[in-house]
């Protein structure tokens, strides 16, 4: 991985959540004496969640994780209403999903390290990402990534750290996780990104703007598991057709409870129809 985002990005995050940090040096120092600047070892590490395993890791954006309460009104991400498909008896799945981030953005504020921190041989990540990877926003101004899956590269000045990144493709990311997530002796799944609430002719639009192939492809080249979420979920869209379908999301890209449940049933049908994939032994008979 390019570990220049870790460099930048992983401390601020931690930082946010250190606990039980000593004094800095601006606590005790005299108040007409220069107070030198407190260092990166003065920060306590932050300490990782309680984690059992086998694990299941869900990894990706607010089309994942989004919402609260109980998810009855607003937005609502599929991760919740998938972990109750699994035997907890066998896996313990953790929603690991974050609202606005990209391929790039999940790795670069140190989110993925986290888990990595995490993992241990025979655990699972399931990974899906694309809704965010093709332009910037207000919160998140600096997570666009290349399109396509090669290797090619671009220079960029951060409009956040004001410093030069080299950027990569969302392929090439998307690799790096499945990458990373191996060499630790986990297995991964790439999910393809689920279709927006667009619709031409009567159907669904399908693809997400290349992101759905570029999904496989990565999932290919990587040795990954691949579930075409996009097109088991649009299947469905157009078997319910557009003005029902229209009442599963919440916006224009954000599914409400129905839909979450909707695209968490598509994963599972996704799962069980896998080679050769340990995985479907841990969901329960009754998920569907």
């Amino acid at each position: 991985m390019n570990r220049h985002f870790a460099r930048k990005f992983l401390l601020p995050v931690a930082a946010l959540f250190s606990v039980c940090a000593p004094l800095t040096a601006q606590d005790v120092a005299p108040k007409d004496e220069p107070v030198p600047p407190v260092t990166v070892q003065q920060k306590a590490p932050m300490p990782l969640p309680p984690t059992d395993h086998p694990a299941l890791f869900l990894v990706g954006d607010s089309i994942m994780h989004t919402g609260t309460g109980d998810g009855s009104t607003g937005p609502w991400g599929w991760g919740a209403e998938i972990i109750p498909m699994f035997d907890p008896a066998k896996i313990h799945v953790y929603n690991e999903g974050r609202g606005g981030r990209s391929s790039r953005g999940y790795i670069q504020e140190g989110a993925w390290q986290l888990i990595l921190d995490r993992l241990q041989p025979g655990d699972w990540v399931i990974l899906q990402f694309g809704h965010n990877d093709a332009a910037n926003s207000a919160n998140y101004p600096d997570r666009t990534t290349l399109p396509g899956d090669g290797d090619d590269t671009q220079d960029i000045d951060s409009p956040v750290t004001h410093e030069k990144e080299t950027i990569h493709s969302y392929g090439w990311y998307m690799r790096e996780y499945v990458r990373e997530a191996k060499a630790k002796g986990a297995r991964v799944i790439i999910c393809s990104p689920p279709p927006r609430d667009k619709w031409v002719d009567g159907k669904v639009v399908r693809g997400l703007d290349g992101y759905a192939d570029w999904a496989k492809e990565a999932a290919t080249q990587s040795g990954a598991y691949f579930i075409d979420l996009n097109t088991i979920t649009a299947d469905k869209y157009d078997a319910l057709g557009q003005d029902v379908a229209h009442t599963y999301f919440n916006d224009y890209q954000h599914s409400k409870k129905i839909g979450a449940h909707l695209n968490a049933e598509s994963v599972v049908t996704g799962i069980r129809s896998l080679k050769h994939c340990p995985l479907k032994k841990d969901l329960l008979p009754a998920a569907k």
